[in-house]
């Protein structure tokens, strides 16, 4: 039998993360996005080549059947996805039985598949949510000893030396394990909490408050927000701005930035009539560092890619992995010692329509039961500084680890 995508408008107001519960999915900036419940479908991202498992998800969502009163992007039937870092692996998206949206501007709706779903004209837009008992008691293991992880940086600045090699990320990873089952819908509440600017997103046990647009598109408008480059937050707004004059300054960051800026912006040309970038970088502070960022913006060629064909072909940016990308990547996959899994790979949505947002897959952890893994990486370049880099990657941890181990 096929499917078919019902979307109404909705009259009173929606908490998406309150639609979602513990247990849906969720991709919200600013109380703006779209959440899920059940599953209607799931559409396998195929391994091998990203570009023809971009069109076969695309393809199977156009099959379904839509009746779209609202006509936005993120109405009719829309799947939510994480990809992981290995470029070429597979993945799954899940299409929710239900989905609630709600755009920039306060417009709401909800989208049901199938017949009979009591969701359908909307009266419940929250979830019931278990109670689960507090946690007295958790473990923090790092898997790699920060001396060791010191030196591995040390020996990518020797690879980096007169070699083809310009840059590779490097990241580590936590291990948290507790007493009981680690609450997803606490740990989301307070991410949404302290980093309202960040996509929050939750899909299949993965969580994320990540400040990177990857690639959004919404009809033939192209965007991208690469970030590389990163410094400290201080206590006050003084010490704040001296910071991030610092980070603007940096000739290391600003490099290491315009190698993402220029691999996003060539990446996108062949797609776009128009296609351009801010002459300079800006600052983008979250709640505990701060970032050098530009807005890449277009417009589609005729006919349009979805979403998920750029998203295929900009994944992994030089952000996550280093330049020569395929370098780089067959560089962490020798050394850095453990799959990174969905960490740095990229999340999101795409609808029937080929419009989507998709974040780059960082501040985030995956949790099951009582365990989570929690990761964070950095930027290493020729003259890049083993202790500098390690207290950075400290200040990224402390994200999740701050929304996860607590009472």
């Amino acid at each position: 039998m096929a499917l078919l995508a019902r979307t109404h408008r909705l009259d009173a107001d929606v908490d998406l993360l309150g639609f979602a519960g513990r247990d849906g999915v969720l991709f919200e900036r600013g109380r703006s996005g779209l959440a899920g419940r059940g599953c209607a479908a799931r559409l396998p991202w195929p391994a091998g080549d990203p570009a023809a498992a971009a069109r076969s998800v695309a393809e199977a969502l156009a099959g379904i059947e839509v009746d779209d009163e609202v006509r936005l992007p993120g109405c009719g039937p829309v799947a939510f996805g994480t990809l992981p870092f290995t470029p070429g692996a597979s993945s799954e998206l899940v299409v929710p039985a239900v989905v609630a949206g709600r755009a920039d501007d306060g417009t709401r709706w909800i989208t049901t598949i199938g017949e009979g779903n009591a969701d359908a004209d909307g009266p419940n837009l929250d979830a019931e949510v278990e109670h689960l008992p507090a946690i007295k008691r958790f473990t923090v293991t790092a898997q790699r000893d920060p001396d060791d992880w010191c030196a591995l940086v040390e020996l990518a600045t020797k690879a980096m030396a007169g070699g083809a090699l310009h840059k590779v990320v490097l990241a580590r990873r936590i291990d948290i394990s507790a007493d009981g089952p680690i609450d997803r819908l606490a740990v989301l509440e307070r991410l949404r909490s302290t980093y309202p600017g960040c996509h929050i997103v939750s899909v299949d046990g993965f969580v994320a408050a990540s400040p990177e647009l990857l690639v959004s598109v919404a009809g033939d408008i192209v965007r991208s927000h690469p970030m590389a480059g990163t410094a400290p937050r201080g206590g006050d707004p003084t010490t704040d701005q001296r910071l991030a004059a610092s980070l603007l300054a940096s000739t290391k960051d600003r490099q290491e930035h315009q190698i993402t800026i220029d691999m996003v912006h060539d990446t996108l040309l062949p797609w776009c009539s128009y296609l351009d970038y801010e002459a300079e970088p800006s600052v983008v502070a979250v709640a505990n560092v701060q970032h050098l960022a530009t807005m890449v913006e277009g417009r589609l060629s005729q006919p349009a890619p979805s979403v998920l064909e750029l998203v295929a072909a900009l994944h992994p940016t030089p952000a996550v992995a280093g330049w020569p990308r395929d370098e780089a990547v067959a560089w962490i996959a020798e050394h850095e010692g453990f799959d990174r899994r969905r960490y740095a790979g990229t999340a999101g949505w795409v609808d029937s329509a080929g419009n989507g947002t998709w974040a780059v897959s960082v501040r985030c952890a995956e949790i099951d039961g009582s365990a989570a893994r929690v990761w964070a990486g950095n930027g290493i370049v020729a003259d890049s500084d083993p202790a500098t880099e390690l207290a950075e990657t400290r200040s990224k941890l402390q994200a999740l680890l701050s929304a996860i181990v607590r009472p």
